[in-house]
Formats: structure tokens, sequence, C-alpha cells
């Protein structure tokens, strides 16, 4: 028989602010109704003062060992959405953990053959994208290999970058089966690869300029969400100011992109590599986003929505991102009020993860 436990007198995210204090029942690996809890609950843990958030979700990371996800469910992100791994059978293996932060994955991402990207020590063959056929080509691999959506990176033109021919069939084709497209996106020319291509998400912000009125305009027109990884464009930035990366620029296009009304979903780029120019370090570096974001214009509220709900809808993760009967019981418990100072994300009383208490 599934356990119980009640969390009592707590202040729960609504997603558009704080309730009443009140009873939060966790039964088995889901959120009951108080009132349909069998019997007396095995473990009552009085909340009073406390506030209770779903469980965090960092729309852009990368898991390279189970470390990782350990990590991330410390600091209460208890899903991921990994931005690109390989082999597959190390997917599926991280896919299977228990105890630590669950993930989605896009797998192999597409690139183009003279980039960074492709020369990544191991880097799968069948992700380098040469031409249409090629793209079409990729896509029935990842549909394959079960992947969550579609990964990308876009940049100005070739050779690095994929042509925007094959940039659009990758995009066609993953929609022709229902699968959303994330592009990889730093420079303001891959912003327009990507938005002409009409990706879903781009992730990154520009580090070479202020992306113009008019291609947020398209954005927004289009639809597309951006998971915009303020943490890790500063990092680039300090670390290569001297080719002229500035943090500003990325920072003040997420500014565009919250006056213009188009979604944004809390990231980080979460990655432990060796070699790579930055590495937020997995967990806590969303914390240190939610901060970044308010500094870009964010109400702490937002910020909020931007790592639950809204990344729970964009990526139909129906059981999750809001805590509701028959929901998923991945919780956060805090010590303060995060609608008020969002740094209070860091002040951590509670973390379950599928009904599991673990930390």
């Amino acid at each position: 028989m599934a356990t119980t436990t009640a969390i009592d007198n707590v202040r729960v995210f609504t997603g558009a602010g704080l309730s009443e204090p009140r009873r939060v029942v966790i039964e088995g690996a889901t959120i009951v109704d108080a009132g349909d809890a069998g019997g007396s609950p095995e473990t009552v843990i009085d909340a009073t003062g406390k506030v209770l958030l779903p469980g965090l979700i960092d729309s852009h990371m990368h898991v390279l060992a189970r470390a990782d996800l350990e990590n991330l469910a410390q600091w209460g992100v208890t899903t991921g959405l990994d931005m690109a791994a390989w082999p597959l059978s190390f997917v599926n293996e991280m896919r299977q953990q228990t105890g630590v932060a669950q993930i989605l994955s896009a797998t192999t991402p597409a690139v183009g053959p003279g980039g960074n990207h492709s020369k990544m020590p191991g880097f799968p063959p069948d992700g380098i994208v040469h031409n249409v056929d090629e793209a079409r080509a990729f896509v029935e691999h990842r549909i394959a290999d079960g992947a969550d959506y579609i990964k990308i990176v876009t940049e100005a033109a070739p050779p690095a970058g994929m042509d925007q021919a094959s940039v659009n069939a990758v995009v066609e084709v993953a929609h022709e089966h229902g699968l959303l497209v994330v592009a990889h996106s730093i420079t303001t020319g891959a912003f327009e690869v990507a938005i002409e291509a009409g990706v879903d998400i781009s992730t990154h912000t520009p580090l070479d300029g202020v992306l113009s009125d008019e291609l947020v305009a398209r954005m927004k027109e289009q639809g597309m969400i951006s998971a915009p990884t303020l943490v890790m464009m500063q990092g680039i930035a300090t670390v290569r100011a001297a080719a002229g990366l500035r943090y500003d620029y990325a920072r003040d296009t997420l500014t565009k992109f919250k006056d213009a009304g188009i979604r944004v979903l809390a990231s980080t780029d979460a990655n432990s590599a060796p070699g790579v120019p930055f590495a937020p370090k997995h967990g806590v570096s969303l914390h240190d986003e939610f901060e970044l974001m308010v500094g870009a214009g964010f109400t702490p509220i937002e910020v909020l929505q931007s790592a639950t709900l809204l990344p729970a809808e964009t990526f139909g993760l129906a059981d999750r991102g809001v805590i509701e009967p028959g929901k998923r019981a991945d919780l956060l418990l805090i010590d303060a009020d995060p609608t008020v100072d969002i740094s209070a994300t860091r002040q951590i009383a509670g973390v379950w993860v599928g009904g599991e208490r673990i930390r």
C-alpha cells in the first residue's frame, strides 16, 4: 500500500500567486485531494510559514552522468530537458534513473559540417547535416531513437552551419511528426536562420547584438518561445569578452521578448562536459538564472511560471508543473516567499521526486 505524507499549513504556488495555508497530501507518487486520502497519513509535516512549489523544470541542460541528475534534484529541479546527449544507450539509462531528476532528451542534435559542435570528440556522424536529404534522414533517425523533441544548431551561414534549406527541412519533417524543434542560436544571424525556418523554441540569447524589433516581432507572430540561458550567456561573455561578446546584449534581448509577450522558459545550459567555455552547475544554476531574469525585468511570479507550468505546458508534461490532485508529486518546499524575493528559492526545506523525499 502506498505511503501517505501530509504537508500542513503550507502556502502553495498556484501559478498566479500563493494560496492561503492549507494541507497538501502525497500518496505514493501522486498528489491527492486532502479529503480523499485514506486513513491517517504516516508522515505529517508542519510547514507553517513555508511555501510549496511544483518541482522546478530546467528547459535546457545536458546530462553526462547520474550525478548531474542528483545535483538537479538536490536544488529542487525535478525535471531536466536535455538538449543533446549520446549514445542512445546512455540516454535511455539516464531516463530510467530513480530518486533523481527525470529527463527528456533530444538525443543527438543536428549540426552543420564546419561548426564547433561537429568537432566534438565522438560526435555521432548522423548528426552532421550537409544537405536537405540528410536533414530529412536526421529527423527520421531521431524519431527511431525516441527523441522527445528535435534540437538543431543554427549558425549564420555555411560552412559552419547548415544552409537555410536544410534547417527548413529539419523543421518541416519534425512538425510532420508532431515534434517541437529547439534551435541553438547565440548570434543575431543564427536567430535569423531559426526564425526563417519557423522553429518552435530558440535557446540562448545573442551575444553579438540586441535582436532587432523586426525579428522580435516575427518571433511573436510565429509563436516562437525563448529558453534564454542567461547564466550561460553571462559566463561565455565573461570568458570571451575579448571577442566582443557582451552579456547586456543577451539581457536586453530577453527584456524585448518579455515586452513583446513572447513566452520564456527558465533554462541554464547546465553541463559537466570537460573543455567547454563555461559550465553552469546543475541545479544551483537555475536559481542563478531566476535572479538574472529578474534583472532583465521579470517579476518573481513570472520567473516561477517560467520554471513550472509554462515548460510543462510547452513540452506536453501534463503530469507536472502545478500542484493539483492527480499530478506527479514533484515538490519543492522552501522557507520564505519567492513571490516577493526570488532568491528565496534557495532556502530549501524539502524536495520530493515522484513522492519520494530526497532532501
